[in-house]
């Protein structure tokens, strides 16, 4: 969804970042309390839970950087989505993961190798979970742009 708010909020992204920020912890603590826990003793929620931030930015910046290099519904736009999208996706798991991973209590004994494992291990995932979610948004941006479209009149001789 970050990534989605990049591309199209890039310009209020002061305000929108932040609220969607706001929207994501609300919704973690949502999950969190209606399950009977506590929020601040949720395993989650560690030291590393405010990495989340730049990890969210990173894919938050994905999407602005795709926005500013958008030229409309074309061939030459995947070409820099899928790219974009990659690194974004890679950054954020890199950040978030990662410092889950070395600052949470979570994990006993971390290794370099262990961390190695873990992130290759989660990022297809990840991935492919973010892909679907931006895949839906570029049909329903393309849709749109079709139907702003002016339409062609036939021309009759």
């Amino acid at each position: 969804m970050f990534f989605i708010g990049g591309f199209h909020l890039a310009a209020r992204t002061r305000l929108a970042f932040p609220l969607l920020m706001l929207l994501a912890v609300a919704v973690d603590w949502l999950v969190i309390t209606r399950q009977g826990m506590s929020f601040w003793q949720h395993y989650c929620v560690s030291p590393a839970y405010w990495c989340l931030i730049p990890a969210y930015f990173a894919l938050w910046a994905g999407g602005v950087w795709l926005r500013r290099h958008y030229r409309g519904a074309q061939w030459s736009a995947l070409a820099r989505l899928l790219p974009a999208l990659l690194i974004a996706v890679a950054m954020c798991q890199l950040i978030a993961q990662g410092s889950f991973y070395w600052i949470s209590a979570s994990v006993a004994e971390p290794t370099v190798a262990g961390w190695f494992k873990n992130y290759t291990d989660w990022l297809g995932p990840y991935l492919r979970s973010a892909a679907l979610y931006v895949a839906a948004a570029a049909v329903i941006q393309v849709a749109a742009e079709r139907l702003a479209a002016p339409r062609r009149q036939p021309h009759t001789g």
